[in-house]
């Protein structure tokens, strides 16, 4: 059994302590120790009270995730929190660090609630596809109320030990949380009052009786921030159970249903493999656990407008000192600025205080000198994306930067391997590709090239953690991994354009199947001009795909820059309105390649955008590009808005069965004369042997992996 409670006695106190590291999940040994010590006190007379505390850094920090969908052995953590709440002892819950899910639902079974300064509480199974299934949506509402309690669930957001005391959802906050929770628990059970149990708080219940509003903001809060997803409506259910039937078992089993249709829900199987995948992406195949991790005191950031400015927000706030270089005063004052406005709304909005403010933008410096960067442990290249500048800056930046220093690039698809050449340090040369904006975007693609060490790669997958990114490994390769799948994905879009679709109907349908925007609303923002502008210099054709698009921008329609593209923009507005003068446009660049408009179904909108994905994300997986499928997923969630309770593309492509998948490729194949849509071998060979999409063939087996000279869409981006 994993984990144990440690058991000892102080002055006629049980002291029991969670022991499981590192963050003392429930796991059966947990629950089984649980249930003998609460047994144990009841059969001691010497016993007149029970502190329930942690060890290390957390209290108890949930559920243990391992055993989800499986065979749960041991005694039940229902069983569990009934001994807790009827104990014959009072029970203060010692709060000592982190009390999430599993743990705050604990808490709330004892009589009392004492946490430490540092310590923080919430429930988030939302984020699992699945709802606070220990009676946390019938206890929580009772002490914070249920306008409060559903905030918490439906965000999945913790509060502080003070907001948690502001909540009423503890009772004190405490230095020294054991010694101090003895002394409050030995003045309770001396008292003749009785022990309150959370069930009997009704007060807050009888108040939002008969009152709409609380649920209908909850409706509301769960259509905006959890677009798509089924368990939020469960949570809603559950709390309104708690508000309207009176008795509290009633609410519990409500509860418990509610749960289970959770848990056998598709979506909590695709929120849990992100779950995981995220924690898997930071596992390298091929680098051994032990390879060491540079120590990175000092961060260098070339370049201060949108990129630059977000990924020196990132190490500022991660504590890491940072100097930020450009080629003049006047961009850097801008990008300071805008960087120092960025700090004042977090403390607007209450996320900063004034002091932490002040401590975190003065960690960042300026200059005009790329000599300031001499005593950098890691520069990052943040300029636009041109090789032969890159060379330029990376040639500098190796003659001045300190010996074993990393040099990286924030490229978004551009040659490593050739950045690097220009270097005496290959080894030491690693992509970053952040998303924009750097700061609020979860998603760091970390590039390996052919020469970046074991130390190198490992070092920056642990600054991509403590930067709290999602880091994904990529193999050097044209677009990587998003952007590579990105440019099919746009590319299907636009041809469906072509052959009759409207900018409109492709976004609302994709919107629809959960993407967070569609992708003419997505081009729009980037902007246009980009590949057009690129194209023209290059001097070729326009592939066919960008017929529109280029067209457009020939009639100074750039998307939102120029408050004209695809859709029509207002002034300080970035909401699309519909441009119906394109359609002659439209019609014009179709009749000129030979297509004759049709009329094209929100479902054949769906497959072709989203099975253009999946095709490329197979290939990506067949060449060892990325680890495994789940990086894949972590990827096009964290950096593109696929919709994370479908779990990513790869696993998307798994749930509907690869046979499926093969079918409606060759289909549309068929249907398109498109080898967009000719099967992955990959994917052939998976459906034959009856397997999934999972981990990348040994490097014997995988396929030739796409270089900067033979792809087409390096040509395309």
């Amino acid at each position: 059994m994993k984990g144990t409670v440690l058991y000892e006695v102080q002055e006629n106190v049980a002291i029991l302590t969670v022991d499981n590291p590192p963050v003392n999940p429930l796991s059966d040994g947990v629950r089984t120790g649980l249930y003998e010590c609460i047994t144990k006190v009841e059969e001691n007379d010497s016993i007149d009270a029970v502190v329930l505390t942690g060890n290390g850094r957390a209290f108890i920090a949930g559920a243990d995730i391992s055993e989800f969908g499986g065979n749960v052995e041991g005694i039940s953590l229902n069983d569990v929190f009934k001994k807790l709440e009827f104990c014959k002892k009072p029970i203060v819950a010692a709060i000592n660090g982190i009390a999430l899910g599993g743990g705050l639902e604990t808490a709330l079974c004892c009589n009392y609630r004492i946490a430490s300064k540092t310590a923080f509480v919430g429930l988030p199974e939302v984020n699992l596809g699945l709802l606070p299934g220990g009676g946390g949506t019938q206890r929580l509402p009772r002490l914070a109320g249920p306008a409060e309690a559903l905030k918490m669930m439906l965000t999945g957001s913790h509060v502080s030990a003070k907001q948690a005391l502001d909540l009423g959802i503890i009772d004190n906050i405490a230095d020294d949380i054991v010694v101090e929770s003895i002394e409050f628990i030995k003045e309770k059970a001396k008292s003749n009052e009785s022990h309150p149990k959370v069930r009997d708080f009704n007060e807050k219940m009888i108040e939002a009786r008969g009152n709409d509003k609380v649920l209908l903001e909850a409706q509301a809060m769960a259509a905006k921030g959890r677009k798509g997803q089924f368990a939020p409506g469960q949570i809603i259910k559950c709390v309104e159970a708690a508000i309207n039937i009176d008795d509290f078992d009633e609410g519990l089993k409500k509860e418990g249903d509610y749960f289970l249709e959770c848990l056998v829900h598709p979506q909590r199987e695709a929120m849990i493999h992100i779950f995981f995948g995220e924690r898997a992406a930071s596992k390298i195949s091929d680098v051994p656990k032990d390879t060491k991790i540079m120590d990175i005191k000092k961060a260098g950031i070339i370049g201060s407008g949108t990129m630059g400015g977000g990924i020196a927000m990132c190490f500022a706030n991660a504590g890491i000192p940072v100097h930020i270089i450009d080629q003049d005063q006047e961009n850097l004052d801008r990008g300071i600025s805008v960087i120092e406005k960025n700090y004042d709304f977090m403390v607007n909005r209450g996320r900063l205080t004034s002091e932490q403010k002040e401590s975190i933008f003065g960690s960042i410096s300026t200059g005009l000198d790329y000599k300031d960067l001499s005593d950098c442990d890691i520069v990052i290249e943040a300029v636009y994306e041109n090789l032969e500048l890159k060379h330029e800056i990376f040639k500098s930046l190796d003659e001045i930067v300190k010996e074993g220093a990393i040099l990286a690039s924030n490229t978004s698809g551009l040659d490593i391997d050739s950045i690097a050449s220009v270097t005496n340090r290959p080894e030491l040369v690693v992509g970053t590709h952040f998303f924009s904006p750097a700061n609020i975007m979860r998603l760091l693609e970390v590039v390996r090239g052919k020469q970046t060490s074991d130390e190198t790669l490992a070092t920056v997958m642990a600054i991509g953690k403590k930067l709290r990114k999602a880091a994904v490994v990529s193999l050097n390769a044209p677009g990587f991994i998003g952007n590579r799948m990105l440019f099919g994905y746009t590319a299907q879009a636009n041809m469906l354009l072509l052959e009759g679709a409207l900018p409109h109907q492709v976004d609302q349908a994709l919107e629809s199947f959960g993407l967070n925007m569609g992708p003419f609303r997505m081009m729009d923002l980037v902007g246009l001009d980009l590949g057009w502008r690129a194209r023209k210099l290059s001097g070729k054709e326009s592939p066919l795909h960008a017929k529109i698009g280029d067209e457009l921008c020939e009639q100074n329609r750039y998307g939102q820059k120029s408050k004209a593209g695809y859709y029509n923009y207002s002034e300080g507005s970035r909401a699309p309105n519909p441009a119906p003068e394109n359609e002659k446009t439209y019609e014009k660049i179709s009749s000129e390649n030979g297509f004759t408009r049709r009329e094209i179904s929100d479902e054949e909108i769906v497959d072709r955008c989203i099975l253009a994905l999946i095709n490329e994300g197979a290939d990506i997986l067949s060449e060892g590009v990325a680890q495994r499928a789940a990086d894949i997923d972590v990827v096009y969630i964290n950096g593109y808005g696929f919709p994370i309770w479908r779990g990513g593309p790869m696993h998307h492509a798994n749930a509907m069965g690869l046979d499926k998948v093969i079918e409606k490729l060759e289909k549309y194949r068929e249907i398109t004369g498109n080898d967009v849509y000719k099967p992955s071998d990959m994917l052939l060979k998976l459906a034959k042997e009856g397997g999934k999409l999972g981990e990348a063939p040994n490097k014997a087996e995988r396929k030739e992996k796409l270089d900067f000279t033979m792809s087409s869409v390096a040509n395309n981006f």
